[in-house]
């Protein structure tokens, strides 16, 4: 069965059920229960390469002894076995003491997880059609979760809240092929959403993890957090399936909501990428977590102020998808641009195009490159170029990495000493920017673009009322052949 018909199979089923309510509540039920069946496909795999695994949770709770059996237990049995006994001591798992890792994050997955189905026949045949058409332990089969994986992930896009868009995967896979992380550095994505930005950097670090030991370097350097349920239960998942068998560092919280002061030297982080939701408004309170300086209900000012806080001195450096809103606006978005140049290098803005995160929004966005530890002497733009033929980016043409080989061609290695001016790329002082008052869109346009000629007013008026003319002289003159050939006068 292809991936599309599997999701549009258990889908058709679950539509049936009372108890499930739209696509975001679906698509939640798909997920938890994806969930256990990799996992219960995991640990399969760890009781034969890890000494002494024990599952964390008890016999009966785990998807082979209960799921797995097509006859076995159904209708109102399962849907009591369900909710009252396999929900309840999963969720224990989060907070009760003595748990081991892999128990906490089954427990983190599932503290904020429902079971919206009321009819324990139809979830009898979603279990078996997931249990009959996806085997995790098979290497195949694992390569399919990114299809799948991006089939929800199209579908909660559909069903999503202003504000939750996701990263085009050739937006995240350019950004850390720039940042270009490396075993033992720290990475952070401060609203990791499904985790795309820490998945991509996981494939980038696996060329360097040789040993057991770089692979425990490899988890414990991947860090990200994120709010929501449903994102975080998909980036659980998503880690899992990339390699990291406990992604503990993967914490479902509002990054937020812990006062900026309270973060010191230790969560400091090398690396932050990150694409952090704008154009939504953070919950009454939030803010006062903030000097008064940063203070503002905007969401992506305030992960600014968070992110340029966590860089660690000197030797931190990050890529951040930031709208137009902020390279113009003022407040507090003038505040961190000002500090922006002065405590940082903010060496390089890519402009990306309309349409980039077309159809969930118009907004036009950028990726900010900035490094901590010296001031900003000059700033890069480059301006990405829609490929020939194109007027706008769709569903169907989506934005693709081989795109970014203009960016490659012209970055100039680490040192970027080599750019040049190009038709696409130009530099502004950073004098001249604070002397626009830190407007970083009126420096931004590309000063290589020809402008178009339209001419004087007064001509164009002369030129249109001419067009109308001509317009109503064939209208007539269509409408008398007509009346003529219905045997009627003009």
């Amino acid at each position: 069965m292809s991936i599309g018909t599997l999701i549009k199979t258990i889908q058709d089923i679950m539509r049936k059920d009372v108890g499930v309510d739209g696509d975001a509540q679906r698509i939640s039920q798909i997920v938890w229960l994806l969930f256990l069946k990799i996992f219960d496909d995991k640990e399969q795999e760890w009781q034969l390469t890890v000494p002494g695994y024990k599952s964390p949770l008890q016999s009966r709770f785990r998807w082979s002894n209960w799921a797995k059996d097509a006859e076995g237990i159904t209708g109102e049995e399962l849907i009591d076995f369900v909710n009252n006994e396999l929900f309840p001591s999963l969720k224990k798992l989060a907070t009760s003491a003595g748990v081991t890792p892999h128990g906490k994050v089954v427990g983190s997955v599932f503290e904020d997880a429902y079971n919206y189905m009321k009819s324990g026949t139809l979830l009898r045949q979603v279990i078996n059609t997931i249990e009959d058409d996806v085997d995790f332990n098979s290497s195949t089969d694992r390569h399919l979760f990114n299809d799948i994986y991006e089939k929800i992930l199209a579908d909660l896009q559909s069903a999503g809240n202003a504000g939750e868009y996701y990263t085009p995967r050739a937006v995240t896979q350019f950004m850390v092929d720039i940042l270009d992380p490396q075993l033992g550095e720290s990475v952070l994505d401060p609203a990791c959403g499904t985790g795309g930005f820490l998945t991509c950097t996981i494939e980038h670090l696996k060329a360097q993890v040789k040993t057991a030991a770089d692979r425990i370097t490899l988890q414990d350097c991947i860090h990200g957090v994120e709010k929501k349920p449903l994102p975080h239960m998909l980036a659980m998942t998503n880690l899992m399936l990339h390699g990291i068998d406990v992604p503990s560092n993967i914490r479902h919280d509002n990054t937020l909501s812990r006062p900026l002061k309270d973060y010191g030297p230790k969560d400091r982080v090398d690396i932050i990428l990150t694409n952090p939701p704008f154009g939504g408004m953070e919950e009454d309170g939030i803010e006062n977590n903030f000097p008064r300086k940063y203070q503002t209900r905007e969401t992506a000012d305030l992960f600014m102020a968070l992110i340029m806080h966590l860089l660690k001195h000197d030797t931190g450096r990050a890529a951040v998808v930031l709208p137009d809103g902020f390279l113009f606006g003022e407040g507090a978005k003038t505040t961190l641009k000002r500090e922006l140049l002065e405590e940082f290098n903010l060496h390089t803005i890519v402009r990306l195009p309309k349409g980039v995160f077309a159809p969930y929004t118009s907004i036009a966005t950028n990726v900010l490159f900035f490094e901590k530890g010296e001031p900003t002497k000059d700033v890069w733009f480059f301006e990405h170029p829609y490929p020939d033929g194109y007027k706008s980016y769709s569903r169907s043409k989506p934005l693709e990495i081989k795109e970014f080989d203009l960016e490659k061609a012209w970055w100039g290695g680490p040192s970027r000493k080599s750019r040049k001016t190009t038709q696409y790329a130009w530099k502004v002082s950073a004098k001249e920017i604070a002397d626009k008052n830190y407007n970083l869109d009126a420096v931004g346009k590309n000063p290589h673009l020809v402008e178009v000629e339209h001419g004087k007013p007064e001509d164009l008026m002369r030129e249109y009322q001419g067009i109308v003319a001509q317009l109503e002289t064939a209208q007539a003159a269509l409408k008398a052949e007509l009346m003529a050939c219905l045997g009627g006068k003009a």
